[in-house]
């Protein structure tokens, strides 16, 4: 796993949670949070909130369910959260 697989998976999707990175990356989700705040040291990565209640009401998302990392560019308007992939909530 490399900085650049991290970054060409976020630019395509624009936004994801740790576990969808993680079961891409086929990585640990330690790991890849490692890997993201490199990215988020240089700007082009940011951490945001879990859209709606995920990961504190909701009982089917676990907590790196409710870490959701959007890929940035210069001039981007602030990225909103959108609820993780597998969220039934």
């Amino acid at each position: 796993m490399i900085l650049s697989d991290v970054k060409d998976y976020l630019q395509v999707r624009r936004q994801a949670t740790l576990t969808d990175l993680a079961l891409h990356l086929r990585a640990e989700p330690e790991a890849v949070r490692a890997m993201l705040s490199v990215w988020e040291r240089k700007g082009r990565v940011r951490r945001l909130g879990a859209a709606g209640g995920c990961g504190r009401s909701c009982p089917g998302c676990g907590p790196t369910a409710s870490e959701v990392y959007a890929w940035v560019e210069p001039g981007d308007p602030e990225p909103t959260p959108l609820l993780p992939t597998r969220c039934g909530g």
